[in-house]
């Protein structure tokens, strides 16, 4: 398995802490507002990487984070709080804010069939382990205090600048951020916030009454869950220059060494020239798909067309496209129901195979892994193989596309459907042109399409 560190910003050889075990952190939600099928890429890739892993036979334990404090509206640590802009909204505590929209996640999650992780865990429920952290890189000489609040030296930390690839020396004051003038440099940033008291959720300190900065909560469950080393930390691009880079230079501060081994990151979902986000003020649900006729898994299929650390561009007409793949793969299924078990000459079935398995190892090449799946439904459909559709489910525990439960929904085609389809193919091969389109028309009554094709027939459920 190679996977791309953005650390050192090349593919490497993925070499576990312990042999055949994976731990991986995904960044999660800030539960204030929908999470749009943007967002719902990093999910997808972080999905199809555990997947990957657990289809080459690894053991994995995933952890994802639920931001339910801390995330300000800005960058500077004197933003608003985002879980209580949403409560002011919506005229609802934060505390309601969060559960529902942690709920709305994970409703959509599931349309998107994307695993829940094994532990999901809330900021505000890991309080006394972030105030814990705080204190050994407080006695590690990483902090000082100002007016806001305590705050990481990143002076104290020379790699600070690696992850993100930043040069510290052209920032300046109200440039990348609007700092406050106590600041020792403008990539400095707060682990505890102390200046905002009207803040609705609060906490006691060391440091006085306040609440953890959005960064230090990611470090603090991380090694809570996976240890002072753990293999794989992923999350946007977006993350890469402020929110992944803290996060690392706390988890050094804290420990004194690299505590993720490999940083992995996908690239925006685009529309046009834009990314879609909130920001941006061009988002898409999972819901608002549905509404427009488009089944979720039609997006996760989508998802797959482009490699994970390449834009992917969202247009209707590539939905259109991914929903059609997504029957096209179905299909196959249902034809398959007819087919028998071929014997021998499966030298077809085990090119297909070393190809996917090829694919996925290098990096998630997902539209590599797309172009073997389709070699082997054309393959399938041609020799009406039965052991092609068996692979191809095979294949699905990475797709995640649940080709098995959507076939098995269609049902068990009919035995006269069956019959016909039987004494069609029987007229075909006689040139009885007649009988056999009198014999398609019979099927069509039956609430089924046959179809000729160069790769045989197939048989559609209307």
């Amino acid at each position: 398995m190679k996977v791309y560190n953005t650390l050192s910003r090349q593919k490497e050889d993925f070499v576990p802490i312990e042999p055949g075990r994976v731990r991986m952190y995904n960044c999660g939600p800030t539960v204030y507002w929908f999470a749009h099928i943007g967002n719902f890429r990093a999910y997808v890739f972080a999905d199809t990487l555990r997947r990957v892993f657990e289809y080459l036979g690894y053991e994995v334990k995933q952890v994802m984070n639920i931001t339910d404090v801390g995330h300000l509206t800005t960058d500077d640590d004197l933003g608003e709080d985002k879980l209580e802009a949403g409560a002011r909204r919506e005229g609802r505590s934060p505390e309601e804010i969060a559960h529902f929209y942690e709920e709305a996640f994970f409703a959509d999650a599931r349309k998107l069939n994307i695993q829940r992780p094994h532990i999901v865990c809330r900021a505000t429920e890991h309080i006394a382990e972030m105030v814990a952290l705080i204190q050994r890189i407080e006695q590690n000489g990483f902090t000082y205090q100002t007016s806001v609040g305590l705050i990481l030296d990143t002076g104290k930390y020379p790699d600070y600048w690696r992850l993100g690839r930043l040069n510290l020396s052209e920032q300046k004051a109200g440039a990348r951020v609007e700092i406050d003038p106590e600041r020792k440099s403008p990539s400095d940033f707060a682990l505890w916030i102390t200046n905002q008291p009207k803040h609705l959720m609060q906490w006691d300190s060391p440091w006085g009454r306040g609440f953890p900065g959005w960064h230090i909560e990611c470090s603090a469950m991380s090694m809570r869950y996976l240890g002072e080393e753990f293999d794989i930390h992923t999350g946007g691009i977006d993350h890469i220059p402020i929110h992944h880079t803290n996060e690392r230079a706390q988890n050094f501060a804290a420990t004194g060494k690299e505590v993720v081994h490999y940083w992995m990151h996908n690239a925006f979902l685009q529309l046009g020239e834009s990314r879609m986000g909130k920001s941006e003020g061009n988002i898409l649900t999972v819901t608002e798909l549905e509404r427009l006729g488009y089944e979720p898994l039609a997006f996760r299929y989508l998802c797959h067309t482009a490699h994970y650390r390449m834009p992917l561009n969202f247009t209707i007409e590539a939905l259109d496209s991914a929903q059609n793949g997504l029957k096209g793969l179905r299909e196959m299924g249902i034809n398959a129901v007819n087919w028998r078990r071929g014997e021998g000459d499966d030298e077809y079935l085990r090119k297909v195979e070393a190809d996917f398995h090829s694919a996925i190892a290098d990096d998630l090449n997902m539209p590599q892994a797309l172009a073997a799946v389709w070699n082997l439904v054309r393959e399938g459909n041609k020799r009406q193989d039965r052991r092609a559709w068996e692979l191809l489910l095979d294949f699905d525990r990475v797709l995640g596309l649940n080709l098995k439960a959507a076939v098995d929904a269609v049902g068990e085609v009919p035995i006269e459907v069956k019959k016909l389809v039987e004494e069609r193919e029987l007229a075909r091969r006689a040139k009885d042109w007649q009988r056999a389109d009198r014999l398609r028309e019979e099927i069509g009554k039956l609430g089924y399409i046959i179809e000729d094709t160069k790769d045989g027939w197939r048989l559609k459920h209307i």
